[in-house]
Order: structure tokens, then sequence, then C-alpha cells
């Protein structure tokens, strides 16, 4: 019988398995019109939330990194530090726990109109600026796992990096999409996860990261 700790540990295994295997094959049937590649960081700015289940997962990873590059953990540290210190006044949620709270889309940090997009900018902590490539990578959140390939909308709409797939015909597109069912997924497998842990919401990697 599994412990808690491992059932947790299984159940992001298995998300990040089925992630995966979706993302080879949408990579796979986009072949040149999937551009993405180290040093493109684009989808690495602006705020975006995540699940306790990837907080969790990035924390580990954090701690793994402190243990085999302390310098590289240290720089992670200050960058969340600074980023803090920007999204503090603005953060749409409670401060001591860092979760964002109901309507947070609405907020100034979460605008969509860019000259109110306050947060559109904000880069990534987990980011190293000078080589564009995340620090993390391995412990990434499942939204920055499957940014790129085209994915339904919650309106059913197939969205796409704007830097990708700029030659491909919209049939070409619909070929490429990313399995349907991961949100479901996705969202079953955070469920459990929170079930198991006894917790809720969304937070920011920043937030995330702030007492690792």
């Amino acid at each position: 019988m599994l412990t808690d700790d491992a059932n947790l540990v299984q159940i992001d295994a298995n998300l990040v398995q089925i992630v995966e295997t979706a993302l080879a094959s949408a990579v796979e049937r986009s072949g040149p019109h999937l551009v993405c590649r180290p040093g493109c960081t684009q989808c690495c700015n602006g705020v975006f939330p995540i699940s306790q289940q990837d907080s969790a997962r990035l924390r580990e990873g954090l701690e793994l990194l402190e243990r085999s590059d302390g310098q590289r953990a240290a720089r992670i540290r200050t960058r969340v530090a600074e980023s803090l210190t920007r999204l503090d006044a603005l953060f749409p949620g409670d401060l001591a726990t860092g979760m964002l709270g109901e309507g947070y889309e609405d907020s100034p940090l979460f605008a969509d109109e860019s000259e109110d997009a306050i947060g559109e900018e904000e880069p990534c902590p987990v980011l190293d600026p000078s080589t564009g490539t995340c620090d993390l990578y391995l412990y990434r959140p499942i939204v920055c796992r499957t940014f790129g390939p085209p994915m339904r909308t919650p309106d059913g709409d197939l969205a796409t990096c704007e830097l990708c797939y700029i030659t491909a015909s919209t049939e070409e597109i619909a070929a490429c999409e990313l399995d349907p069912s991961l949100p479901a997924k996705e969202a079953a497998s955070t469920d459990a996860f929170n079930a198991a842990r006894g917790v809720h919401g969304e937070t920011l990697i920043a937030y995330a990261l702030r007492d690792a």
C-alpha cells in the first residue's frame, strides 16, 4: 500500500507522463510549424496561475537543485524575492498564503488589455535571463509543458503560440491539436492531489517558491 507521500508522487508522475506523451504526439505532427526552442522566452513572461500540484513539483525541483547546484538555486531565490517585491502590492489574493482570490482574472495584474496588463511583462523567476532557459525545466508547471501546440480554449477555439504555425493552414493547425482530453485529466489529477494533501486554490510561481 502506498504511503500518502508516495501516492502524491504517483499522482503527479502519472499526470506528467500523460502530458509528455500527448506533447510528443503534437510535436511530431507539427513538424516545422512548431518553432519552440531554448532561448525563446516569450511564454516565460507574464503572470499565470498554477495549481498546488505544480507548486509542490517546483519546490521539489528547487530543493534538489539546492543540493546539486547551490549557486543556481540561490539565483532563483534572488529572482523570486525581486518578483515578490514587484507583485505584492498588486497580488489579488491572500499574501499570507500566496493563494489567489476569487475573480483574480479581473485584477490589473491579469488584465487582458495591453495598456492595463501590469503583469504581462513580469518574467518568471525560474527563467535564467542569461541563457533564456528554465532552471527548473524538469519540474515546470503543466501549462508550461503544453503551451505552443494548438489547444482548445474554453470557447472551443484552437489557440497556438503566436510565433508558431504562422504558415500553417486551418486544417494543418487542427491536425496538430494537443489531446483535447488533457484539461479534464489535469483537473482530475489536481483534485486528487488537493484531496490527498488537504489543500486548494491556485497561486503564482513566485509565491509557490517564496518559502521553499
